[in-house]
Order: structure tokens, then C-alpha cells, then sequence
């Protein structure tokens, strides 16, 4: 399975329809709460090169972007790319 990790908040309709995308796919994924975490938040800016928004979304520790991102992917058949190469 591929590592998924989903940097997030609990008020975030961008999230919640990024969860769905995954979902729709089969799909686990770690979710990361920036929101209850301030750590976590530094640690998303640093490892999505200073994105502020949420969802910022890693598959396999290569940063996808977030929600628009994740869809653009799935269209283009770079998501279905990410997926199948779990380290």
C-alpha cells in the first residue's frame, strides 16, 4: 500500500472532498490535524515548500499539492503513477 498522508483541519470542505477522492480509490491515508498541532503546521510548510493551505498531500513522501492538485493528478494519470510506486 502506498503511504498517503493528508496534512488537514476540521473545518475544510477541500479536505473533506480530497478524503473522498482517496476513498472513492480504495484508498488509506494518514490524516495530519495542522489545526490541533502547531508542530505538525511547521512541519507541513517546510515539507510542501511553504504552502499555507490545507490539504497538503504527500503519497509516498513526494508532495502531490492539494486538492486541485490531487484531481489534476488523478486526471493526468499521475496519481495512478504515485500509487504504484510504493517504496
Amino acid at each position: 500500500m502506498p503511504k498517503i498522508e493528508v496534512y488537514s483541519t476540521a473545518v475544510c470542505p477541500y479536505c473533506v472532498s480530497a478524503k473522498n477522492l482517496l476513498k472513492s480509490k480504495g484508498l488509506e491515508w494518514i490524516e495530519i490535524r495542522v489545526d490541533t498541532d502547531p508542530a505538525q503546521r511547521d512541519l507541513m510548510l517546510a515539507r510542501s515548500g511553504g504552502r499555507r493551505t490545507v490539504p497538503q498531500i504527500f503519497i509516498n513522501d513526494q508532495h502531490v499539492g492539494g486538492f486541485d492538485d490531487l484531481v489534476a493528478a488523478d486526471r493526468s494519470g499521475k496519481l495512478a503513477e504515485l500509487l504504484g510506486s510504493a517504496a
